[in-house]
């Protein structure tokens, strides 16, 4: 009898999960702090205080289970996505390490048991790829990371800012193809973070540095079936709002290209060698060439895209420094202060001030909803809820939507399920005790209902594959 009812209850719960609709963006906002933890406390496997009752969430995965398993695993998970088109889609959820050894990890969502779901697919140091960031999966269906580390302007000229590409994610864990990606022949090069596609295949990319830039790589065969022959050539752009020499400014934009159609270099730009000796285009220094010039923002972050009900798209950019996120809409080539200090509290109605801090990661649930993540400490680092009702591109408010409370952690790469709207996970990335960690969270009627899906996951990827082939 017991067996039977939890089948029920996991089936009902994946049929919920179906809806058109989310959970997530009903709850009351919390506080802005919450108490650490000490390090090792067992609580670190529930490590965000939620706001709503009917939040639940788990640990799918830790980095303490991967090493004593002999897994090579860096530590320090960053940006999440799964595997959203294909054979099994939503199955395998991906992260980069965010370290000067770096890698990249895959969990089996569809595998029950704990102490195996989890593989690392990349090995640590493999190609000499350091402090893996970006997470996003491409329209042909691969997955891209980057890297989040390149050279100042008058430095030497390191051999990263790398994009990387693996071909066939889904593979066993020892045929996976890990190759480096130049976007375009000129291979420019920055500080990745967010990687986005917008509907037309335009590829954006930002480089995570102050008074840094937002590019847009217009690929010259937008519907190809592989990396390869996308990256091979196209036009690579810098955001430029007015005249570009206010920082951070809003209004009307263009796109300033770097490169000619093919994707070489314009004469003017910055072009140096590595010290792996390939010749590259310098994506920090280049924007501040007058021909060239781009607006700069401080510290730009995470990026992501939003299609409206009419069919434009906003795209949102995290910008940490001055503590700001920023909406461009795609169509009308205007750029918007979406939300900052003065963007009211949900909460209070009054300013947020510096209870907003550090904005980093974007996440888009599936109602359209923005979310941003904190790059602070366990304990004061939120999670924001915007409320955007019109769709303007400017927040009427921001809430508290969860907080992590692990000593010396931070909260990274929220993502929402696109296939399961009641879904998220999200990465508890080097806390005090070394055990980084995933958790998902799941907005449900009751707590016991998520257990008992998250128990049956095996069957979950049965009842999908058995959709699929009917």
């Amino acid at each position: 009898m017991r067996n039977r009812i939890a089948l029920a209850a996991m089936l009902a719960a994946c049929t919920q999960t179906n809806a058109a609709d989310t959970r997530f963006d009903d709850f009351t906002p919390l506080a802005a702090t919450a108490a650490s933890l000490p390090v090792g406390d067992a609580g670190e496997a529930a490590p965000f205080v939620l706001s709503s009752p009917n939040f639940t969430q788990v640990s799918i995965a830790d980095r303490a289970t991967q090493l004593a398993r002999g897994q090579g695993n860096s530590g320090t998970w960053d940006m999440q996505t799964v595997n959203e088109t294909g054979a099994d889609a939503g199955r395998y959820l991906f992260t980069p390490f965010e370290t000067l050894t770096a890698g990249v990890q895959r969990i089996d969502l569809w595998n029950p048991d704990y102490n195996t779901r989890t593989v690392t697919i990349v090995a640590p140091g493999t190609q000499f790829f350091v402090a893996g960031d970006a997470s996003r999966w491409t329209p042909w269906g691969s997955y891209l990371t980057a890297e989040e580390a390149w050279s100042d302007p008058g430095a030497v000229t390191l051999p990263f800012g790398r994009l990387f590409e693996i071909t066939n994610p889904t593979a066993a864990p020892g045929s996976i193809n890990f190759v480096r990606r130049p976007i375009g022949p000129a291979d420019i090069r920055v500080a990745h973070e967010g990687l986005v596609f917008d509907r037309d295949k335009n590829f954006y990319f930002i480089d995570e540095r102050n008074d840094s830039h937002i590019f847009r790589f217009t690929s010259a065969n937008p519907n190809a079936t592989n990396g390869a022959d996308f990256f091979a050539a196209g036009t690579t752009s810098v955001l430029r709002v007015g005249d570009g020499t206010a920082k951070e400014a809003t209004g009307a934009y263009t796109w300033i290209a770097l490169t000619d159609a093919g994707g070489a270099a314009l004469p003017g730009t910055v072009v140096k060698t590595d010290f792996s000796g390939l010749t590259v285009l310098d994506g920090r220094a280049t924007p501040n060439v007058a021909a060239f010039l781009g607006t700069g923002f401080d510290r730009p972050e995470d990026i992501e895209i939003k299609t409206l009900p009419d069919g434009r798209q906003l795209l949102f950019m995290a910008t940490t420094t001055n503590h700001k996120v920023f909406a461009l809409d795609l169509a009308n080539n205007e750029i918007r202060l979406f939300a900052g200090r003065d963007t009211p509290d949900m909460a209070t109605g009054a300013a947020i001030g510096n209870a907003f801090t550090n904005p980093d990661n974007l996440a888009i649930d599936a109602e359209g909803n923005i979310y941003i993540v904190e790059d602070q400490g366990g304990g004061i680092a939120n999670i924001w809820f915007a409320r955007d009702a019109d769709n303007d591109g400017v927040a009427e408010a921001l809430g508290v939507w969860a907080t992590l409370k692990t000593d010396g952690a931070e909260p990274s790469g929220l993502y929402f399920d696109p296939l399961n709207p009641n879904v998220a996970y999200v990465n508890v990335q080097h806390p005090s005790s070394g055990t980084d960690r995933t958790v998902m969270i799941a907005a449900v009627p009751e707590p016991g209902t998520y257990a008992l899906m998250l128990a049956g996951l095996g069957m979950v990827g049965w009842t999908i594959r058995r959709r699929r082939a009917g």
